[in-house]
């Protein structure tokens, strides 16, 4: 029986910082939006990066984005990004997400597939995801 992936939400503001000379959001800074989505993700599921760091000598990086752009964002709109993991391997993580206006039905602005590999802190080459945190995230999925 195929399961639908859990969801995961984050919302963000737009600050006018985050706007370019024509008032939208600048393209770049939806990367910011995902990369804040997947990180309280895994906070919500009770690690942190630097945690991650520091005891098992490991840390998670972009390894490839396809973004599509879809409907501009403006200054002061409320945002929500959705991280939701699409598949797992052993030492990567591929991560579908999305911006939407106001709300989990809101006008669907950007999308994206993210792949997310995990590395080591020593060499930055790819390593194994710690059994229990491979765990912890198929449980989620």
């Amino acid at each position: 029986m195929e399961t639908k992936p859990t969801r995961f939400f984050w919302p963000v503001r737009v600050y006018y910082e985050d706007t370019d000379a024509g008032g939208v959001v600048y393209y770049a800074n939806y990367l910011k939006f995902f990369e804040r989505a997947r990180t309280e993700r895994l906070r919500a599921l009770g690690y942190e990066q630097d945690e991650l760091r520091a005891r098992e000598g490991i840390l998670f990086a972009v390894k490839s984005i396809q973004a599509d752009y879809l409907k501009p964002a403006r200054f002061n709109e409320l945002l929500l990004v959705t991280a939701e993991v699409r598949e797992i391997r052993r030492a990567s993580l591929l991560f579908a997400q999305e911006v939407r206006r106001g709300g989990e039905l809101g006008a669907k602005l950007c999308e994206a597939a993210v792949r997310i590999v995990c590395l080591s802190d020593g060499d930055l080459r790819p390593t194994a995801i710690p059994d229990y945190l491979l765990e912890r995230i198929k449980d989620d999925a």
